[in-house]
């Protein structure tokens, strides 16, 4: 693989077509591994002398915000410096000059600023529902598994074993392993599929890491924001909604909040994010483990304007349907207030239409008419790539990633007509893990309370 990538960014100094595998916008980690395994296979299975290029579809500045990402690479020793961005590579050039065609992995939709990209795919490899409406017309493979990895790997192993070296394996047994949360049937994500090909991989590469330490070490990976900065934390996982001018950014923070309050110059990088971002308000959702495994969620609102930062704070103290349980904490600023969260499994998703009702009241205050939210609660910058990446958001503001639908029963081919699998597997995000654990543990300190009693 790695010898394999040196070649890719050397080819991007030739004035030749090249084959271009697009992971999605994302840029987690099955979309890297996926475009990165798949090219590497097309590479070398390829009679002519093509270019199969892998591109990740973020800038590369984007990378470190992706802690498994940059672990895994760094664990299976790949430098990050062999790989391509796509700030790094213009597509739109290479379209217009002729000498582009696209295979899409780990998505089937481009968003609209590419969508004259569209005419170059040839090829689509995804895991999630197909949207009949906007696939391109060319050739499709679709099928609901829990992780692109694991298709990717049934390609290789179908179409030329030989060509697998332990780099890529190691790459693609962990990306399945974390998609499909260990492959735990308590979960559900993973599907037969999904097992049968980390089995083979196991099979084949004997000396592939334990299950249990591949997932615990990316895990811990995905949560770690101990080498980002300030803004980098507030970016990694935000949502903003958007109302009559009012912009309200909500980040989630895996640390805590203690520790999150007293990092160097915060005050000031607050201040600075909100002025970059156009942010009236940010609120920081702190979430994490204490020592005895339970989960803790606290949140902080960061707001120089005193009428409006009062309004949302009253919503909050105030409300009991849900209830949030708040208990202030010390803050040494004016601007800021915090608070110690005692209802847990209020998420992001949940304190979304506290926030709304927020604004309304601080609109209503102000004798300003409310409206509707902009672009359904979620901000205008923000709407078309929402809708592009995630589709139609079951709630206003949130990405599909923290909605819990229904988990599916055993896969078949997507592309059957009335598949009762349309709706696709659940997307689980960090906070929609840490939200599951948390259920989990409160569960199981009910059932010992009451085996006591």
């Amino acid at each position: 693989m790695e010898d394999y990538l040196q070649g890719c960014r050397a080819a991007l100094q030739e004035s030749r077509p090249l084959h271009v595998v697009l992971g999605n916008e994302a840029c987690d980690l099955d979309s890297m591994v996926s475009a990165l395994a798949l090219a590497f296979y097309l590479a070398k299975t390829t009679e002519a002398e093509e270019v199969f290029v892998p591109v990740l579809n973020i800038n590369r500045a984007e990378l470190p915000l992706r802690g498994d990402n940059v672990f895994f690479l760094q664990k299976i020793n790949i430098p990050e410096s062999l790989l391509i961005f796509r700030d790094e590579i213009d597509l739109h050039a290479l379209h217009q000059a002729g000498r582009l065609t696209l295979v899409l992995v780990d998505h089937h939709v481009l968003p609209k600023s590419d969508a004259a990209l569209e005419e170059a795919v040839v090829e689509v490899l995804d895991h999630r529902p197909i949207e009949q409406k906007h696939c391109p017309p060319c050739h499709v493979c679709v099928e609901l598994v829990g992780s692109c990895a694991t298709l990717v790997t049934e390609r290789i192993l179908q179409g030329a074993p030989e060509i697998l070296d332990g780099q890529t394996a190691a790459l693609l047994h962990g990306t399945i392993i974390l998609d499909c949360v260990n492959m735990d049937v308590k979960v559900g994500k993973a599907t037969p599929k999904d097992s049968k090909y980390v089995e083979k991989l196991e099979a084949l590469f004997p000396d592939l890491p334990k299950r249990n330490d591949i997932f615990d070490s990316l895990q811990k990976a995905k949560f770690d924001v101990s080498g980002l900065t300030t803004e980098q934390m507030l970016r990694k996982d935000q949502k903003t909604i958007f109302r009559q001018g009012t912009k309200v950014a909500i980040s989630a923070i895996y640390m805590d909040l203690e520790a999150f309050l007293q990092r160097s110059g915060l005050i000031a990088d607050l201040h600075a994010f909100c002025q970059a971002h156009s942010c009236d308000v940010l609120v920081t959702m702190t979430i994490f483990f204490n020592t005895h495994n339970e989960p803790v969620r606290q949140l902080a609102i960061f707001c120089p304007h005193a009428a409006l930062r009062m309004t949302i704070c009253g919503v909050l103290e105030r409300s009991h349907s849900p209830s949030l349980k708040l208990t202030p904490a010390p803050s040494a600023h004016p601007h800021l207030q915090a608070y110690l969260q005692g209802n847990t499994q209020i998420s992001r998703k949940k304190l979304l239409p506290l926030l709304q009702e927020a604004l309304s009241a601080y609109f209503e205050s102000m004798r300003i008419p409310s409206g509707q939210p902009d672009t359904e609660g979620v901000c205008r910058e923000q709407a078309d790539k929402e809708l592009d990446r995630a589709g139609n958001s079951l709630f206003p503001g949130l990405s599909q990633d923290e909605e819990e639908p229904p988990l599916p029963p055993t896969p078949m081919n997507s592309l059957v007509d009335e598949c009762p699998l349309d709706q696709g597997l659940p997307k689980l995000s960090a906070e929609a893990i840490f939200e599951k654990c948390s259920q989990i543990s409160q569960s199981q300190s009910t059932t010992a309370s009451m085996s006591t009693k």
